[in-house]
């Protein structure tokens, strides 16, 4: 089943971000490369698509997994927790109509 993984960051995050985000986008690869990522990137603070010093406010990720349980653990292991970047994350699941 799909799930939706959104996240919200501390204020100023982007250094920590920064840091972090190697280690995030790999964890991102491995979903891809199995097949199990439908869709994955920040929000920009402000309305554009490079928001240079002004940074991103969290995440949205779409992805596969088993479970519940399964989708609420890989996020909790996220490089960007560790990292303190995320306040707060939600875990739902998420039923796709679109694009079929």
């Amino acid at each position: 089943m799909l799930y939706a993984i959104m996240s919200e960051d501390v204020a100023n995050s982007l250094p920590k971000r920064q840091l972090a985000r190697p280690a995030h986008l790999a964890r991102l690869q491995a979903l891809q490369d199995a097949g199990r990522l439908i869709l994955a990137g920040p929000h920009p603070a402000i309305d554009s698509e490079n928001p240079a010093e002004v940074g991103f406010t969290g995440s949205l990720i779409v992805a596969e997994f088993a479970s519940l349980e399964d989708a609420q653990n890989w996020a909790n292991v996220d490089p960007y927790m560790d990292a303190g970047i995320y306040a707060h994350v939600v875990v739902k699941p998420f039923k796709q109509v679109f694009p079929s």
